[in-house]
């Protein structure tokens, strides 16, 4: 049986990740998920989207650690009605994760999806990273702000990011072994990015 495409992508703010993967799955013809799957998460959950919008990717207690890696244990335990809000958002998500997963060949950015996809052997995890300058000029760019704003919005979101990915994962965000596939987007071209990422999964036995 042919392997399946199931990509995952972590990136740093400003790198690009987003738009690499969005041109990744249109070469491919798949599927492509970032904010998108919270639509998929609150239809499934019955959960509002706008709460899911104001807790995207924050990072959350240690206890909802261990709630991921039994997911349903504390609600067994406490009856659903008692799990905060915060931690119902993640396991609809981490749901709407593995349920799409199911059903189509896909590509998903950020959100924990290779942690919720730990399980699934034709995952391929990439991280995309690039040097401060290169996201400061092109946050800057993209966003119509000064240097200074576009460098605290970089570490504002790059904290929150960590923290989410660090409160789920017995991985660490942005480390190089916790992916197959990392590299540094200011070297290469979307299109380029694209090629490697396809290539690098063709090679994988």
């Amino acid at each position: 049986m042919a392997k399946r495409v199931i990509v995952t992508i972590g990136r740093e703010f400003g790198s690009g990740g987003r738009e690499i993967g969005k041109a990744l799955a249109d070469s491919l013809g798949v599927e492509f998920y970032d904010k998108e799957l919270l639509e998929v998460a609150a239809k499934e959950s019955g959960i509002s989207r706008d709460l899911f919008e104001s807790n995207d990717e924050k990072p959350v207690s240690s206890l909802l650690y261990s709630m991921s890696v039994n997911p349903y244990s504390m609600g067994n335990l406490m009856g659903v009605d008692h799990v905060p809000i915060n931690q119902k958002l993640f396991l609809a998500q981490f749901d709407a994760i593995r349920k799409i997963v199911r059903e189509r060949d896909c590509v998903i950015v950020g959100r924990c999806a290779d942690y919720a996809l730990r399980d699934e052997p034709d995952c391929l995890n990439v991280f995309i990273h690039a040097p401060l300058q290169y996201r400061v000029e092109r946050v800057k760019r993209l966003y119509e702000m000064s240097g200074g704003e576009a460098k605290d919005l970089i570490s504002k979101i790059a904290k929150k990011r960590a923290a989410y990915y660090n409160s789920y994962s017995d991985k660490k965000w942005g480390e190089i072994g916790s992916y197959h596939l990392s590299f540094d987007s200011s070297l290469l071209s979307t299109g380029d990015a694209v090629e490697l990422i396809k290539s690098f999964a063709a090679m994988r036995k």
